[in-house]
């Protein structure tokens, strides 16, 4: 089977490429644009053993003919299947480039498809966009030219671009009309910021800000055709290659499309933040309002409007989609999906996949200061538990700052992952797998590290493992307390032997330590945690006199409570105030600038003074609280540990905002 593919390197393309090459005796021409062949090198390694089915044909969709007479001669007749993907989606496009890409463009492809001859079939990527920005009802499968108001770039041409495939093709055709498409819903992977993806960020502030049990009021507003790029894919490969179906047009999206308001709520939980105790339902515009209020934002100078999107982080059309009225159904695409297994899967389903992704791949706005990069500059910097939480998004920072970034944990596909994130942002990071419960491997660590860079100008001892269970809970437990020292205390104390020596003889270096706020609270259930940073932070203090005359620098970091995956087992932290991973994050690089002893929050500094002045009173407060809240059901009991934490009472909210960052 020979296919012919344009906008095979693109988001949806990609994806596309690898179902079809995937097929017994597939042959896949790809057209690619000779200053694009590095996107066509990185398709074919993407995939794999199948690589060698694709072949590159050299053109451009803006150009009349497509490619060279030669080439299209080649062509001619051998071509089974023909998929148009190739478009420009921008919501703050210009006239200019989508007539030129996608109405001109399509015209270019559908008569390159009707030279081919033969038994070629053309597969049409269009859009709900058809439908315009105002459609109100249903926009069905059978349904095109209604009348509709297509005023946007990208809704006008995708409208055009579908009239001339129906209207200018002489092949069998097909249409699929895609909503708006998001990550994989296995893997979470997607390309840019785009659609929902734009309030991810508010969505984020709000889950780490608001605590969980604070009721949000949210908008319902119209649905949304959302629909993951893997079954765009498996959904355009399977109809493709079903017969009878010709002429038809596809919706593609999940069948029952969710309100905004749905939409939010799902991935606000994804996020682990506050639900929506209830949405407002904002009523439609009577059609003079909305004929004026159209009038009046055409009116709007476009330098004013993009400086309005650049300010709220949302371009201003896709603010549009959240009051959008029409409703689309899938009726063509499920039959002729029928018996395949290939189904649309629930927003709801795969929502933390894509979080998980956004937040890994694409939250990546952290802009270094220039204070930060006048410090940071061409320094080597070891980070421990860099793979996630802390550890991840300060290497994230760091790489920004332009470190040299090491980054050291257990996991190196892990490892691997975060180094190809940080090059996504232009920044260098190396990675060095081990084993810190070992002394041996953080020897060899550490001998590498050396080898290969020569020194470490910073060294951030962040790994750590935490336990909440009481004493009373641990009798049978002293591996608890063993296992704890060895990865808090004796892994950073052998790492920092290792590397002190270069430091010391070349007179310069900086030891930070990631602490806790218990070690100035003393907080109870986390006796074997906070002793082992206690320990970490008196050996430190002790060698901070040693190396002074030597210009090593020590930092400790009393933390409050992080939202981390350490602290994902304890349930009820979903309900208390907590900082960010960038909050910390934040920290880390405040430390290495400003080069402090010590860093805590004024409760971490009220809790140590009250302690030293006031004991009892502090174990009494102390005591209240470890009655208050309850121990997890896995410190209980091994056959509660998968019961969901009970929301918490009014006392202990207060309790917990009034000590907030304290771990209860």
């Amino acid at each position: 089977m020979n296919y012919f593919v344009t906008g095979a390197t693109g988001f949806i393309g990609r994806f596309l490429v690898e179902r079809l090459a995937a097929r017994p005796q597939a042959r896949v021409h790809v057209l690619v644009r000779e200053a694009s062949q590095d996107k066509f090198d990185a398709l074919v390694e993407r995939l794999g053993e199948h690589g060698d089915k694709l072949v590159p044909v050299y053109g451009d969709i803006t150009a009349p003919g497509l490619v060279e007479p030669e080439q299209a001669r080649k062509l001619k007749g051998k071509v089974d299947h023909v998929f148009h993907l190739a478009a420009v989606y921008d919501m703050e496009m210009d006239d200019a480039t989508a007539d030129r890409v996608n109405s001109a463009g399509t015209r270019n492809l559908v008569e390159f498809v009707n030279a081919l001859g033969g038994k070629a079939r053309l597969h049409h990527m269009s859009s709900v966009a058809v439908a315009g920005g105002e459609f109100a009802g249903r926009f069905g499968e059978d349904m095109f030219d209604e009348g509709q108001t297509t005023r946007h770039p990208y809704f006008r041409t995708k409208f055009e671009a579908e009239r001339i495939v129906r209207e200018e093709a002489r092949v069998p055709y097909r249409i699929y009309r895609p909503g708006v498409v998001v990550g994989s819903s296995q893997t979470g992977e997607i390309d840019k910021i785009d659609g929902p993806y734009y309030f991810f960020k508010a969505l984020q502030k709000i889950s780490h800000r608001v605590p969980k049990w604070v009721p949000l009021l949210g908008i319902e507003g119209g649905r949304v055709p959302i629909v993951p790029v893997d079954y765009v894919a498996a959904a355009m490969d399977t109809i493709a290659h079903k017969d009878g179906l010709d002429g038809q047009c596809f919706c593609l999206m999940q069948s029952h499309s969710p309100t905004v308001g749905e939409l939010l709520a799902t991935f606000l939980a994804a996020a682990h933040g506050p639900e929506f105790a209830a949405k407002l339902e904002v009523p439609a515009l009577p059609a003079s309002l909305r004929a004026l209020s159209r009038r009046l934002g055409e009116a709007i100078p476009e330098g004013v409007k993009r400086s309005l999107a650049r300010s709220i982080g949302v371009p201003l059309p896709v603010l549009g989609y959240a009051f959008s009225r029409a409703v689309f159904d899938d009726r063509n695409t499920r039959a002729a999906l029928k018996g395949s297994g290939v189904k649309c899967p629930e927003i709801g389903h795969y929502a933390r996949v894509l979080w998980d992704f956004w937040e890994q791949y694409l939250d990546l706005s952290f802009r270094a200061s220039p204070r930060m990069v006048r410090a940071l500059s061409g320094k080597v910097v070891m980070v421990t538990g860099a793979s996630s939480g802390i550890g991840f998004a300060a290497a994230k920072r760091l790489a920004a700052a332009g470190a040299k970034v090491v980054l050291v944990a257990r996991s190196r596909d892990k490892l691997e992952e975060a180094q190809k994130i940080i090059a996504r942002i232009g920044g260098e990071a190396f990675v060095y797998p081990c084993d810190l419960t070992d002394l041996q491997s953080i020897d060899a660590t550490a001998a590498a590290v050396l080898h290969d860079f020569g020194h470490v100008d910073v060294l951030i001892n962040n790994a750590g493992r935490s336990i909440r269970r009481a004493v009373a809970e641990s009798y049978d437990r002293f591996h608890d307390y063993e296992r704890t020292m060895q990865l808090n205390y004796f892994g950073a104390v052998r790492l920092i032997m290792a590397l002190l020596p270069t430091m010391a003889q070349r007179k310069s270096g900086h030891i930070i330590n990631v602490s806790s706020i218990g070690v100035l609270a003393n907080a109870a259930r986390f006796s074997a945690y906070v002793a082992s940073k206690a320990a970490l932070d008196a050996f430190t203090r002790c060698l901070s006199a040693e190396v002074k005359a030597k210009n090593i620098h020590t930092t400790a970091i009393y933390m409050p409570l992080v939202r981390t995956p350490m602290i994902a087992p304890t349930k009820i932290y979903s309900y208390v105030p907590t900082w960010s991973p960038d909050d910390a994050a934040d920290t880390v690089l405040r430390a290495i600038v400003e080069r402090p002893k010590s860093i805590a929050t004024p409760l971490g500094t009220a809790a140590s003074v009250s302690y030293a002045l006031w004991p009892k009173v502090n174990d009494y407060i102390l005591s209240k609280g470890f009655q208050l809240f309850p121990s997890s059901a896995a410190a209980r009991s091994a056959r509660d540990k998968d019961v969901p934490a009970p929301k918490p009472t009014l006392e202990q909210v207060v309790f917990a905002n009034v000590f907030k960052g304290e771990h209860w």
